[in-house]
């Protein structure tokens, strides 16, 4: 008994510390946010601020583009969260219930897609989108960040499909439902939780992406949030500290909000009303 609640305390103890591993850089982000020049020039910093201001993010506002960012940023996360969800779903439905040679060729082509590093694609999709006069508009990045999240999307989704019985479909098939009723009334509600997660993931994984707008992206009414925040360093390298954590912290807010929506679907059971009674 001693053994299992120290182990207990134990598992507590470092899932604390990974919380506040996570959250110190979140919460010194805002803190340097309401923080006014003379503070955040002081040698010795403080957690709260002790004059706590706005004008940081009236700065921010005013020196760049922030709600154009925003809005691209917002239209390219979306765009790229629901087709690569629409385009995923049925591909890893058939991955997963149909696990021969094509099953087999789809994992390895999720495996091998993640080992490839950003910088040796962004050559060839450059010059494809240069093809297809797509460069520096948010379409085009749309299709980059669907292709790049594509594979994980059909990984995560086949992990949810598989989870599902292959009974239940059965037993739908037996009192009559044709092939696209046991589909829609019966395995698509059961993957809900599961399409939420990776539209959660497409969306962040867009929402956050750096290098492929930096590249595709040139002129400031086309960029998106990750890119804009660059703008507040200077060409020595000398950051303007205040309105650039103020525009970050900005940037972090949609993620979480989004996240904080949805967060009981994605941890509610899965299988939570397919017993049927």
């Amino acid at each position: 008994m001693r053994t299992s609640t120290g182990a207990r305390v134990g598992q507590y103890a470092a899932l604390l510390a990974y919380l506040v591993f996570l959250a110190f850089p979140f919460l010194w982000l805002i803190s340097t946010a309401f923080k006014p020049p003379q503070e955040l020039a002081s040698l010795h910093p403080t957690w709260i601020p002790e004059n706590p201001t706005l004008d940081n993010f009236r700065q921010a506002f005013d020196e760049q583009p922030l709600l154009r960012a925003a809005f691209n940023s917002l239209l390219a996360a979306l765009g790229a969260a629901v087709i690569a969800v629409v385009i995923a779903t049925p591909m890893a439905y058939v991955m997963a219930r149909h696990r021969g040679r094509l099953g087999r060729a789809a994992t390895g082509w999720v495996v091998v897609s993640q080992a490839f590093p950003f910088v040796l694609l962004i050559i060839p999709l450059f010059l494809v989108l240069k093809h297809l006069r797509l460069i520096n508009s948010v379409a085009g990045l749309v299709m980059v960040y669907v292709v790049w999240s594509l594979p994980f999307a059909l990984w995560m989704l086949a992990g949810y499909v598989r989870a599902v019985p292959a009974e239940l479909e059965e037993a739908a098939a037996v009192d009559g439902a044709g092939r696209l009723r046991v589909l829609v009334s019966v395995t698509a509600p059961l993957l809900a939780p599961g399409i939420v997660a990776t539209a959660l993931f497409a969306f962040i994984t867009a929402w956050n992406e750096f290098f492929f707008a930096l590249v595709l992206l040139k002129t400031p009414e086309k960029q998106t949030l990750p890119v804009i925040l660059t703008h507040f360093i200077g060409a020595e390298g000398v950051a303007d500290l205040g309105p650039l954590a103020a525009a970050a912290f900005l940037a972090t807010l949609p993620s979480l909000v989004v996240f904080a929506l949805i967060q009981r679907r994605i941890t509610g059971g899965m299988l939570a009303g397919a017993v049927k009674s």
